[in-house]
């Protein structure tokens, strides 16, 4: 019983680090297109603007 303090101390210190991880992600907008990337992958280079014919 006498570690149970510092266990709790330690997972409210993990869940506040993960908390300011999450926020500082919506911040820096890490979420603003999800489908992009997804999208952009299967695009061939022929469909790309800007490449040389």
């Amino acid at each position: 019983m006498t570690g149970l303090p510092l266990l709790i101390a330690i997972a409210l210190a993990f869940g506040l680090l993960w908390l300011a991880a999450f926020m500082w992600t919506l911040r820096s907008r890490q979420y603003e297109d999800p489908d992009g990337a997804a999208l952009r992958i299967l695009a061939s280079d022929d469909d790309r603007p800007g490449t040389p014919q």
